[in-house]
């Protein structure tokens, strides 16, 4: 069932980002996150935030990442980590972290809503 769910993640944001072909950018469009209220990984977040927008990728990279390293059950550190990896060509990278960003964030609306599960109940704890 844990893969399955996690399946969908995938699939939900490369659905989300357009078309389905060979050379799809999961980071297309899709929004970086700010950090859950009083997480350790906030300050890390909105400096890496303000790189990805920048299209500054590989700065991003490094805040996103020490943001997962300061707040390792942050599941928007994850997310924004993967997308960056993304933007920079580590798909396999990208993969692990969106996979954990899900597993992470499996009571987190905006999560479940970018893997397509939004209509659906997060599990309880």
């Amino acid at each position: 069932m844990k893969a399955l769910l996690t399946a969908a993640l995938l699939v939900g944001v490369i659905i989300a980002l357009g078309p389905a072909n060979a050379s799809v950018d999961m980071g297309k469009g899709a929004p970086v996150l700010k950090a859950a209220a009083g997480s350790k990984a906030d300050a890390h977040i909105a400096e890496g935030i303000d790189h990805y927008n920048q299209g500054h990728w590989d700065v991003a990279q490094k805040h996103f990442s020490e943001a997962a390293k300061a707040d390792p059950q942050s599941a928007e550190a994850h997310y924004d980590l993967a997308l960056a990896l993304d933007k920079a060509g580590d798909h396999k990278a990208a993969t692990e972290h969106f996979k954990t960003a899900y597993d992470l964030g499996s009571n987190s609306r905006v999560i479940l809503e970018i893997a397509g599960a939004g209509n659906r109940p997060a599990p309880h704890p």
